[in-house]
């Protein structure tokens, strides 16, 4: 995945494109079986999706920290490999042209950036971490659809944060806060068995996964449409 090899994981739809692209971003747990599972769901839907390994192979408990300082300057290595994967995928005869970004958690974070700042054309903040004044560092983003707990005290009130600042910036946006619901609600996250009870009350872990169904709707009809089916090249 550019002049230096990046692990990663790529799932594509059945049949012949082009399709539209989508470069997932992990959680902090890194490039693991639920979040392949995220790729495979994309790939069933029509996207070429492709999960970069940003800890590039290492182990997670060695990789998050600097991953963390990385998404919080809003620079860094694991944002120059996000843009390779970009790169890579729009560059491929089977892509439309048109790459997407979506990220869980950790890579929520991730996404809320990189859609200002490279050539995305939508982005899934899926309860991600704000960036510093998320007004300026949001301008000029491209559409955004963003999907929150309310029952995760990590980032209570980061979705209306989220939806000022998009209103504030002028883009094009979904956000919504499901009450009642805590953090990684839409997929299948498993924390290793010390953070278990801590994340069950901290993050409201294991609540409103029932809500999952309408947040990922939302997710692939804003997809639907600012992501070209058609080849743009």
């Amino acid at each position: 995945m550019g002049a230096r090899e990046l692990p990663g994981y790529l799932a594509a739809p059945e049949g012949e494109g082009p399709w539209p692209g989508v470069v997932i971003v992990f959680e902090a747990m890194g490039a693991n079986a639920d979040m392949r599972a995220q790729a495979d769901r994309f790939a069933a839907r029509g996207y070429l999706a492709v999960l970069p390994d940003l800890y590039d192979g290492a182990p997670w408990v060695r990789c998050v920290t600097k991953a963390m300082r990385d998404m919080r300057a809003q620079r860094g290595p694991t944002y120059d490999h996000i843009e390779a994967a970009r790169a890579w995928l729009a560059g491929r005869d089977d892509c439309s042209g048109d790459v997407g970004v979506c990220g869980f958690c950790m890579g929520g974070g991730f996404a809320l950036v990189a859609a200002a700042k490279y050539d995305f054309k939508a982005a899934a903040a899926n309860y991600g971490i704000l960036p510093r004044r998320p007004a300026e560092s949001l301008r000029g983003a491209c559409p955004i659809v963003g999907s929150y707990g309310g029952a995760d005290h990590t980032l209570r009130g980061a979705a209306a944060k989220l939806e000022r600042a998009l209103t504030t910036a002028g883009v094009p946006h979904d956000v919504k806060e499901y009450p009642a619901t805590g953090h990684s609600f839409l997929t299948e996250f498993t924390p290793p068995p010390p953070l278990g009870p801590v994340a069950k009350i901290v993050f409201g872990l294991g609540r409103g996964r029932e809500n999952s169904a309408d947040a990922w709707d939302r997710l692939f009809a804003f997809f639907g449409e600012y992501l070209s089916k058609k080849s743009t090249t």
